[in-house]
């Protein structure tokens, strides 16, 4: 778990990726689990590995697999700083804001990092009005205290600057508790399976993408760019097996294994492939389920659409209280992700 609590504490919202990218560059360079490593014009970070056959020959005309975890996080872009210094900001990904109260949060500025709390404007309990606190504020309603002068703030921070939520990680029972394992998770297990996996007769490239928070904008150029022939998407997924939602609505139930999600508003997942992952995973013993997510989407929609179209399969780790900074992955879930996707690509081949 200690490389998945390094990737959750590294600030990267959309367009903002070069922290987490750096990361996991000098993690997969440092492990040599790649033949070749690049980054896109749009960021996105790339790594091809070629067939390495059990009996050390040579594969020809390997099938060309794309793996694809986003690694941006949801945020905010600084865009207004007040004479007195309060900063305002804009999101890039969605929040509830009924989880925004009171938060610690940290605004990234080309000279460091500035910690600051997060609140929404308007009269404290002590005086407020009865209406006033039924009131459910809206995005533009909060601003970030940074402690300092309209003055120093404005030496220091400047429009567009990043402002990342502030969570740190945990394990609480059967389970891990951070910020962000929406989607550091696909990224952690798309790194822990080239680890396993140590021969393969297809042709894989891993992407780290770019933006996917703010409607896949970092997968579709690389799609086109690897042009593959089957896609993986490695995301999370909601897991509602909480209290105040209806059964019928779980989406996952936790500790049953890694998603194979059928379908969300973005995608339908190949049956033919989902069905072979899901033999795979019981000739080896791997809990995964099955799961719909009736809103949302993931970088497997684009790889679908690129070019004459893809056939693809979605991993989704359930995470409870997605989209927040107390997210909670059960560690069943979290082990069966990746042992699956090596045990797929381990036995993937032109027939």
């Amino acid at each position: 778990m200690k490389l998945l609590e390094t990737l959750t504490q590294v600030p990267s919202v959309p367009g903002r990726e070069d922290r987490i990218r750096e990361v996991i560059r000098q993690h997969i360079e440092d492990g040599k689990l790649f033949d070749e490593i690049r980054v896109d014009a749009m960021g996105s970070l790339i790594g091809v590995r070629h067939p390495r056959p059990a009996n050390g020959g040579t594969v020809e005309n390997p099938v060309r697999v794309m793996l694809a975890a986003h690694m941006d996080q949801i945020g905010f872009l600084v865009n207004f700083i007040s004479d007195d210094g309060f900063v305002r900001v804009n999101p890039v990904g969605g929040f509830d804001t009924r989880n925004l109260f009171a938060r610690r949060v940290k605004v990234c500025t080309k000279s460091g990092d500035l910690p600051g709390v997060m609140n929404p404007g308007g009269r404290p309990i002590h005086i407020a009005t009865d209406e006033e606190k039924k009131k459910v504020p809206d995005i533009t309603d909060f601003f970030i205290d940074l402690g300092m002068s309209g003055e120093e703030v404005k030496q220091k921070v400047k429009l567009g600057d990043m402002v990342v939520l502030e969570g740190p990680f945990s394990e609480v029972g059967d389970y891990v508790v951070s910020q962000c394992l929406d989607n550091r998770v696909g990224c952690w297990a798309q790194i822990r399976a080239m680890e396993m996996l140590t021969h393969h007769d297809c042709e894989i490239h891993a992407v780290w993408t770019v933006q996917e928070e703010v409607g896949l904008r970092g997968a579709f150029p690389a799609s086109y760019s690897v042009e593959p022939e089957i896609g993986l998407a490695c995301d999370t997924t909601l897991c509602c097996k909480t209290p105040g939602v209806p059964e019928e609505q779980r989406v996952t139930v936790p500790g049953q294994g890694v998603c194979l999600k059928v379908m969300d508003s973005s995608a339908i997942a190949d049956i033919h492939l989902l069905e072979e992952l899901e033999g795979i995973a019981q000739s080896k013993g791997i809990p995964c389920q099955r799961g719909i997510l009736p809103r949302g989407g993931q970088d497997g929609a684009a790889i679908q659409r690129s070019r004459g179209g893809v056939r693809i399969a979605v991993f989704a780790c359930p995470v409870k209280y997605i989209h927040t900074i107390t997210e909670m992955s059960h560690k069943t879930d979290l082990e069966s992700y990746p042992a699956l996707l090596a045990a797929y690509l381990e036995q993937l081949k032109r027939e």
